[in-house]
């Protein structure tokens, strides 16, 4: 069976595509102050491997550490609901910048959803 990682290209689309993204969100208004003071490489290897994970091209990744991650956003700086989407929109907006098909972005939108995701993200 291939994996929606397989499917949206592999390691190369997932790094251009990361790489893509945190330029739209660092000029997105509504969620750019969240990484001002981030180390810009380190968080783009994160996004990488997670989004690996969670499109199928590892199972090796240690959940925990989104809420570990996320944690201090929530707490102190008003990580909420509306931020999760804005950056899913974000990252949809990209993906069809890159040409990526509607049945893909679907696929996509479902993980990227995933009510699990966003639990752990916004610590709840």
């Amino acid at each position: 069976m291939t994996t929606l990682f397989e499917k949206l290209g592999g390691a190369t689309a997932v790094d251009l595509a990361v790489d893509k993204f945190y330029e739209k969100v660092l000029k997105d208004d509504r969620i750019k102050h969240f990484f001002a003071d981030v180390n810009m490489v380190k968080q783009r290897a994160h996004q990488k491997a997670f989004l690996t994970y969670a499109f199928g091209g590892t199972d090796k990744y240690d959940g925990r550490y989104m809420r570990e991650a996320h944690k201090e956003l929530v707490e102190t700086r008003g990580l909420n609901s509306e931020h999760f989407d804005a950056v899913a929109e974000d990252l949809m907006e990209t993906l069809k910048e890159m040409g990526v098909s509607q049945d893909l972005l679907a696929e996509v939108a479902a993980v990227a959803a995933a009510p699990q995701h966003k639990k752990d993200v916004l610590n709840q």
